[in-house]
């Protein structure tokens, strides 16, 4: 089943993750030497805002042009970004830069996870979108550890650079692969014209529900950490996102067929409690050890329904529209990281104190996502039985 294209995706994919993770730690600390710290929740927002807005597209054309395409066009946003940021020194423009940057991961993702349901067995899906996953993860694992290392040892430049490189090694790699599309059609401006058959996929609303809800506490992640961790006597503002993406990781590789067997709602209910206590965890801990019980509770929760809703939502959608399926999918998880940066940004203001309220509201998105997935999972037995 995991051939030599198998291996390809997930190398590159790796290199990929690795190369946008790799920043994420340091860039609050560099917008606020701009004099920014107010928009530091548009970190992720605005990056997240283009990474959704380029869904529709990124779904079209890859059930048009073809899949490598456009994995290699997010790489290589990727890797122009990352090379403009030294030259960078004012807000508006760092806003603007993280603004064009969202399109990498706004196209990558749609394509690759398309790329991988054109290979793999539906009866493997998740067990292969979880192998898929522990390279991401590991990519997501080593990036923000490697950029704050960099930043501490040579600076913040040498840090962008190296992310560069590493999306242009990305594309270099997917200049191998063979194209899964079967029926291609030439490139043509004409394909940007998005109807609003184009902007969502039905068959997948339960998916896009859920993924809003879990994704939500991933925006304030990303958003709070770096500043509750030196509250709680953690300097390198990266170690959160190596432990809870290592968590995840390994809970991919003991449970990757776990949705397979059990089936994808089950994985879900148990990912969307643990998902749940973690978020609670940091909002009430004061201790470096609640900390990392949260961080590696995330990563659990993180590594079960990343792999398990790509899954579903392959399940649930048409085969000549799966690109548009999963790019629905990945509307949803954008969406529900850039409210989740943005409103955790604007609601901390810089004040500790309001810090756990966020995590709070998290855990309560999480926890209606629980009751979602009972109800669906009922009513299907219901109409089954």
């Amino acid at each position: 089943m995991y051939n030599l294209q198998f291996w390809l995706l997930c190398l590159s994919n790796f290199l990929f993750s690795a190369s946008f993770q790799m920043m994420i730690p340091e860039l609050p600390d560099y917008l606020t030497a701009m004099g920014g710290q107010q928009h530091i929740g548009l970190i992720i927002a605005l990056f997240t805002l283009t990474a959704g807005l380029s869904r529709p597209f990124s779904g079209k054309l890859t059930d048009s042009i073809g899949r490598v395409p456009v994995m290699a066009f997010g790489s290589l946003v990727c890797c122009v970004c990352s090379l403009v940021y030294p030259f960078v020194h004012v807000v508006w423009g760092f806003l603007l830069l993280r603004f064009l940057h969202g399109f990498s991961t706004g196209t990558k993702p749609t394509a690759t996870a398309a790329y991988v349901a054109d290979i793999i067995p539906e009866n493997r899906r998740g067990e292969a979108a979880g192998m898929l996953g522990i390279f991401t993860a590991t990519g997501m694992s080593i990036g923000p550890a490697i950029g704050s290392f960099l930043t501490t040892s040579f600076g913040i430049n040498p840090m962008f650079y190296v992310a560069s490189s590493f999306a242009l090694f990305s594309i270099l790699i997917l200049l191998n692969m063979k194209e899964t599309l079967v029926e291609k059609v030439p490139f043509s401006w004409k394909l940007f014209k998005i109807t609003r058959y184009d902007l969502f996929e039905p068959r997948v609303f339960s998916v896009f529900l859920v993924m809003f809800c879990v994704s939500f506490s991933s925006g304030v992640i990303l958003t709070l950490i770096p500043d509750l961790s030196k509250t709680v006597g953690v300097h390198n503002k990266g170690l959160f996102f190596t432990v809870y993406t290592v968590a995840s990781l390994l809970i991919r590789v003991v449970a990757s067929k776990s949705s397979d067997i059990y089936g994808r709602v089950s994985v879900m209910i148990v990912s969307t409690v643990i998902l749940a206590i973690g978020m609670s965890i940091l909002g009430f801990t004061q201790s470096a050890f609640g900390f990392w019980t949260a961080a590696v509770l995330f990563g659990f929760s993180w590594g079960l329904n990343t792999p398990t809703l790509t899954a579903w939502a392959i399940d649930l959608s048409h085969p000549d529209y799966r690109g548009r399926a999963l790019a629905t999918m990945y509307i949803a998880l954008e969406a529900g990281i850039g409210v989740g940066a943005w409103w955790s940004g604007w609601w901390y203001g810089g004040k500790i104190a309001n810090i756990p309220f966020a995590f709070y509201v998290s855990a309560v998105l999480a926890v209606a996502s629980l009751g979602y997935l009972i109800w669906w999972k009922r009513a299907k037995e219901v109409l089954a039985g």
